[in-house]
């Protein structure tokens, strides 16, 4: 299988399955001399790790990471860092009655299509499991770009018709509602939205948001390797989102340019902008202000309300699904969103490296 390997410099290439022994990532291209251990990745991994609250899947998992290669003495070595998460909770039974039918909104249909046979427990490789290296090769990411001052946080923004009040954000609030939510208040409507959808069997979509402070200008290309079209390109692989949108989005096209522009002005001896309708990137390149960007996730397509479907074999049949399920993939895909965003930001950092003589004389010249 092709385009399980991302990045030019910081790469990674995930493998693994729902229902497999484990999953996991091999991360190449990080600097050596690195602090580092399971505990910087483990933190990430709980973020997104299942079975945490009502509107996650009741699939029990640990999501232990063990490192493999490319760490000693607590640093790294410069070599491929290989990580592994080993399943210790697979139902596959489950999806026994389904192994030759296409689930509506799944992978199902189109795995046979390309492949001419698929692992139909849990989707296997198109399940958001796989999400589980990108979130520990993210860590790793956002643990060096946190030497340069780079800082990345996404939450919930909203779900289904609910979403944040600016006014009400509460940090803290991230970490301590089921929703991620920085809004305590938005979060207890939008768990209520969600019990009214499990109540009916049914599930929800919503929207994460994600800031990052602290990224230098400079970073990104003019061209192919644009910096937000290589961050929607990482975040548009997570299998549940739709679109992404950068700074103000969609609302730029219903504007004059007058009042689209960031202006710019000097403060403290250096260039920033009076306001950051691009969301932090001009020309593929970042502009040294905040980068914001949005996801659009789905509704779970697993619900257990009767669906009408076709077969392998051609017949019109109805099905129910059963199995573990989240009703909302959105909670546990914010650290997802952030572990993307990071990857691609170090990847970019370390490009550009040699963007200019200057940068190179630095380093090596003695």
């Amino acid at each position: 299988m092709a385009g399980s390997t991302l990045g030019i410099i910081y790469r990674i290439t995930t493998w693994g399955e729902s229902h497999g022994p484990g999953l996991g990532v091999v991360v190449d291209g990080c600097p050596a001399g690195l602090s580092l251990d399971t505990n910087d990745i483990q933190t990430y991994l709980n973020r997104r790790r299942p079975g945490q609250s009502r509107i996650a899947t009741p699939r029990r998992e640990a999501d232990t990471v063990e490192i493999l290669s490319g760490v000693f003495e607590g640093k790294t070595t410069g070599t491929p860092i290989s990580l592994l998460i080993r399943n210790t909770s697979q139902h596959s039974g489950d999806y026994t009655e389904i192994a030759n039918c296409y689930r509506p909104g799944h992978a199902d249909y189109t795995f046979d299509k390309k492949y001419g046979f698929r692992d139909y427990r849990g989707g296997g490789r198109s399940s958001g499991r796989e999400t589980i290296g990108r979130v520990a090769a993210g860590a790793i990411a956002a643990k060096v770009l946190s030497e340069f001052g780079i800082r990345l946080q996404a939450y919930t923004c909203s779900i289904g018709p609910v979403s944040i009040d600016p006014a009400n954000f509460d940090l803290t609030a991230i970490s301590e509602t089921p929703t991620s939510m920085p809004d305590r208040e938005a979060s207890a409507r939008a768990e209520q939205f969600l019990a009214d959808c499990m109540s009916n069997y049914d599930s929800a979509g919503g929207v994460i948001e994600c800031v990052i402070d602290g990224v230098p200008a400079g970073l990104g290309d003019p061209v192919f390797e644009k910096l937000d079209a290589n961050l929607a390109k990482a975040v548009m692989s997570i299998g549940a989102v739709k679109a992404v949108e950068i700074g103000d989005g969609t609302e730029v096209s219903t504007r004059h340019g007058s009042a689209n522009n960031d202006a710019f002005r000097i403060q403290n001896g250096h260039i920033v902008k009076t306001t950051n309708h691009a969301g932090g990137i001009l020309g593929g390149i970042s502009d040294g202000s905040q980068i914001i960007l949005r996801a659009h996730v789905k509704p779970t397509p697993s619900i257990f309300s009767p669906q009408d479907t076709v077969n392998n074999s051609g017949e019109e049949v109805s099905i129910s699904i059963k199995g573990r399920h989240d009703p909302v993939i959105v909670p546990r895909a914010v650290v997802v969103v952030e572990s993307m965003a990071a990857i691609t930001l170090l990847d970019a950092l370390l490009v550009n490296a040699g963007a200019k003589m200057d940068y190179l004389k630095s380093i090596y010249r003695n």
